[in-house]
């Protein structure tokens, strides 16, 4: 009697177990598709782009595309609170909503080497960090790509 309870027990606590390479396999096939999205030929041109005419998706993000390539860039008032003026282009790596938590990811930023800056956009509250800011959008994205590895989420603000 007590070899068969024993045996029901152990059955019972082996069959119930999640498997660890599922989700290892899930984690996988979803940072495979972050990494598709992510992947943009490198524009090498230092021409100034010519704008073409603003098209809104939502409410707080912009596309702008110019002439050269189709990379998404999105617009929007910012004031720059810390560091220099931004230029046109310029690769966000970080938002926050306590501005404490942003002066340290500038901090951070400038330690590496980085002319770091801290912007605030009043339309959506958020702290911005930009890590770089380029009079070109083809320096931009190159920046962007660099930034990558550390900062997937990395994306292009155009200053109004």
């Amino acid at each position: 009697m007590f070899l068969g309870a024993g045996l029901c027990v152990a059955m019972a606590l082996t069959s119930c177990g999640s498997s660890e390479s599922a989700y290892k396999k899930a984690y996988l096939k979803a940072q495979q598709r972050t990494e598709a999205q992510q992947q943009v030929t490198p524009v090498t041109t230092t021409e100034t782009p010519t704008v073409t005419p603003v098209t809104t998706t939502p409410a707080t993000q912009t596309r702008v595309t110019d002439n050269n390539d189709a990379t998404p860039v999105r617009q929007e008032n910012v004031e720059v609170q810390l560091g220099s003026p931004l230029k046109a282009y310029s690769v966000v790596v970080g938002s926050f909503t306590l501005r404490a938590n942003a002066e340290g990811e500038v901090q951070r930023l400038r330690d590496q080497g980085y002319d770091a800056r801290l912007v605030y956009s009043a339309q959506n509250n958020m702290f911005r960090v930009v890590a770089s800011s380029f009079d070109y959008k083809a320096d931009a994205i190159q920046s962007r790509d660099q930034l990558g590895a550390r900062y997937q989420g990395a994306w292009l603000l155009y200053a109004k």
